[in-house]
């Protein structure tokens, strides 16, 4: 087995032991002699945790859920019975999302073995109709406190405002809590009433002491801030098993455990509890990588590549048209305007509706020009493989010139962080020292306003400083990179829309000597 770290926190004015024990290696087939000697052995419940999780398979080599699979039931082997719980954000957003709108999700959750869910922001993206339906296919529980149906003043879609689940005797109050503002779409939201987590852990806290449970767990989709100012509040809550955040975070607040597992199943949190006394439950923490040193579990493997294949043959279906050819090559989108960077760059604005996008040109990938006719999903693929997401931050117009500055500084080499732009002009000065070669700068008709504000839509890889963006460090952030869609879903949303495209090269950019 791997090394580990095991700091030790003792939080008042309720006695709580948190042991956080991380582990550097996964689980292998001797899961059970890890338990034999490990002192979470007397702690009768084990919680697993997800979150954010938007790929059934591995990404890059992590992650998978057939191998999440293969760990439950290695822990269940042990005479344990796992309780596996998902922090929110897994209808959307993906390629196969964007497809078969979350079906296969539900499909494979419900083959893995998922105990409990609550909703994320992402739940919402295709509409309450499809979210009813996907909670209607789910075999697990849902949890929701504070997403009220209008129609008939309980949670969404038939789920508990809280559960009460027993284990070995030890009683496990549950509350589901989902954020209210940050990457809901609130223009899908009007038959819902979204009240303010801390309001509904008011409500049903006490409702769970009533019931005289021994743990108490809130299962969130709040932002790490919101999760700390819940623990303040109710320091009677041991453990939030929270989302949105796609880093793994661990935190002590108080005497209430905060633990996010970051995303895409590359990791699974493993919290163990015991209630020592009445005033006492000790935590054991465990955050086991997910590689490919876990087999994927038969049956859950089974209905994930059936899924996967009929994915391939959807991807060959027409998203819309294109009546003239489309330049994406590679020297040509990393030095210069092209209609596909035009392309690109408009489809993410439209998605945020904001003023200006920018996109890095290194992110159009397909090095090919795309002749007229019939665009397919696996064509967006090509164009944008890396699965980023759209977002939208606040910028001060000196901002926005120094960020078409940096993007410049490498001509006359093509560079991956030319700026493809939308909802401005600008031109290059060569001769002009680098740093200070961008002239002329418009937003729609008028002059660049150095000290103005301005929205700007970009992906998050640039949002988070690659190809040399880091003005971008501390932008007030009005969609996420946790909130945001992908940009090739947002490419398909704006070429439904027109159902065909003509997109041209205007002049937004000029390069002179």
């Amino acid at each position: 087995m791997g090394r580990y770290n095991c700091p030790y926190a003792v939080g008042a004015p309720r006695v709580l032991a948190v042991v956080v024990c991380l582990w550097i290696l996964p689980l292998r087939s001797g899961a059970q002699s890890v338990d034999e000697t490990h002192p979470r052995r007397g702690a009768p419940v084990t919680l697993l945790q997800l979150n954010d999780v938007y790929s059934t398979v591995p990404v890059d080599g992590r992650g998978g859920l057939a191998r999440v699979a293969t760990l439950d039931r290695q822990i269940a082997a042990t005479g344990r019975t796992p309780l596996m719980l998902l922090a929110g954000d897994f209808l959307s957003s993906s390629v196969a999302s964007t497809v078969f709108k979350g079906a296969q999700m539900i499909e494979a959750l419900n083959a893995i073995g998922l105990d409990v869910a609550t909703l994320g922001n992402h739940e919402f993206d295709f509409g309450l109709d499809v979210l009813r339906q996907r909670m209607r296919e789910a075999k697990f529980d849902w949890v929701v406190s504070n997403v009220i149906d209008r129609e008939t003043g309980n949670p969404i879609g038939g789920a508990a405002p809280y559960l009460i689940r027993t284990i070995d005797s030890v009683r496990i109050g549950i509350i589901g809590l989902c954020l209210t503002h940050e990457g809901m779409p609130t223009d899908r939201l009007a038959r819902v009433e979204l009240v303010d987590p801390l309001a509904a852990a008011g409500t049903y806290i006490p409702e769970l002491r009533k019931q005289r449970v021994d743990v108490i767990v809130a299962l969130t989709h709040l932002t790490y801030a919101e999760d700390r100012a819940l623990a303040e509040r109710f320091p009677e809550i041991d453990v939030i098993i929270g989302g949105h955040e796609h880093s793994p975070i661990t935190s002590a607040v108080g005497t209430t455990l905060i633990s996010k597992a970051g995303s895409e199943a590359r990791f699974v949190a493993r919290i163990d509890l015991n209630r020592r006394d009445a005033d006492a439950v000790e935590k054991f923490y465990e955050l086991i990588p997910i590689t490919d040193a876990l087999p994927d579990d038969p049956a859950a493997g089974e209905v994930i590549n059936a899924w996967e294949a009929r994915l391939g043959k959807e991807l060959e279906l027409s998203v819309g048209r294109t009546s003239v050819p489309l330049d994406g090559r590679n020297t040509r989108v990393r030095s210069m305007e092209t209609n596909l960077g035009n392309l690109i760059a408009d489809a993410i604005r439209a998605d945020v509706d904001a003023e200006i996008a920018i996109v890095n040109g290194g992110g159009i990938r397909s090095d090919k020009v795309y002749q007229p006719g019939s665009l397919s999903r696996r064509n967006l693929v090509e164009m944008h493989p890396f699965g980023n997401v759209v977002c939208k931050i606040a910028l001060r117009g000196r901002v926005v010139l120094e960020a078409l500055n940096a993007g410049v500084s490498g001509l006359p080499t093509a560079s991956g962080r030319f700026p493809q732009v939308s909802g401005l002009t600008y031109r290059v000065e060569l001769s002009a020292p680098t740093g200070d070669r961008v002239r002329d700068v418009s937003v729609g008709s008028k002059p660049l306003e150095l000290d103005r504000e301005y929205t700007v839509a970009l992906p998050d890889y640039i949002l988070e400083g690659g190809d040399g963006y880091t003005m971008f460090a501390g932008a007030r952030r009005l969609v996420s990179p946790e909130a945001g869609h992908l940009i090739i879903t947002a490419l398909e949303q704006y070429l439904a829309a027109r159902g065909e495209v003509a997109p041209t090269v205007q002049g937004r950019i000029t390069i002179g000597q």
